[in-house]
């Protein structure tokens, strides 16, 4: 009998050993109370930052949702800078008779003079100088005797360009029926000289040395080209035709007796009666206007 009891003593100190046994006891009186169907408990092997993680729910970085996108910033465009606005710059003359020179000082030749209110364009300074054209030369015109004042200029280098051939011709003599640079077509006249023109004789030179525009010969035949143009809606390189005191009383196109290039803010380019000059359209003048035209689109 001893023996027997020594035996189940050794047999159920060996049960409470195993790691699987411990949750049933070895009190055999509970058995009957524990369930049939305990599932295994299976512990990975791994660190205590993996245990930490996985405790701490924290999912792969490659599983993660990405934050939310900052809509406002991704989809509004930056803002673009604002244009440069360019100017060109013109003299307007305070003297009477006041000498236009050569070069930049008082021993280079007279080139003509300025009457009081003459305008101008401005292409440098030399010192206490103004350079600028005049009948086709660049001259100079002493500061103490102008004052300045600016136009904007439009982005169409096109436009500018026959603007500047305009100012060459500062000065130049107004003649009626000036012999053209062509024919409308193209066609060099012969007898043509940059030294004398009428108002419709300048525009077309101008355009065909500035941006190679062909215009026709006179006022009546140029109305006809291009795009019209409201008063309203007037920029810089348009063309105005106007009427006159001797055409004001005709019918369509035979209205039209003048021609001027618009510069901007009311000023203009043009020759009429006396000599090429850039003025400030007068109300009278307006009075005149008829319609304007737009070649370079």
């Amino acid at each position: 009998m001893k023996k027997s009891k020594s035996l189940l003593a050794l047999l159920c100190a060996l049960l409470c050993l195993s790691p699987t046994a411990t949750l049933f006891a070895c009190d055999k009186n509970n058995e009957a109370n524990l369930p049939t169907d305990i599932p295994s408990i299976e512990i990975e092997s791994g660190t205590d930052e993996d245990l930490d993680a996985s405790s701490n729910s924290v999912v792969d970085s490659e599983s993660q949702t990405p934050p939310e996108k900052d809509e406002t910033s991704s989809n509004t465009p930056a803002p673009e800078p604002e244009p440069v606005v360019q100017t060109s710059s013109y003299i307007r003359c305070t003297g009477d008779n006041v000498n236009i020179r050569s070069g930049a000082g008082t021993d280079f030749a007279v080139l003509g003079q300025a009457e009081k209110g003459t305008m101008y364009a401005v292409i440098g300074k030399t010192g206490n100088w103004y350079k600028t054209y005049y009948r086709n030369k660049v001259a100079y015109i002493y500061a103490s005797y102008a004052s300045v004042f600016t136009l904007e200029k439009t982005q169409d280098e096109r436009v500018e360009k026959v603007i500047e051939e305009g100012y060459k011709l500062i000065g130049v003599p107004y003649v009626y029926g000036a012999v053209r640079l062509h024919d409308g077509n193209g066609k060099l006249l012969a007898g043509f000289t940059a030294q004398k023109f009428d108002c419709s004789s300048l525009v077309q030179y101008v355009f065909y040395k500035g941006a190679n525009k062909l215009l026709q010969v006179n006022t009546r035949t140029q109305f006809k080209q291009g795009q019209y143009v409201s008063p309203s809606e007037l920029q810089r390189g348009d063309c105005i035709y106007f009427t006159n005191e001797e055409r004001q009383y005709n019918t369509g196109v035979e209205r039209i007796g003048h021609v001027a290039i618009y510069l901007g803010n009311n000023y203009i380019l043009h020759t009429a009666s006396d000599y090429a000059r850039i003025e400030k359209m007068s109300t009278y003048r307006w009075n005149f206007y008829v319609e304007a035209r737009r070649f370079l689109t």
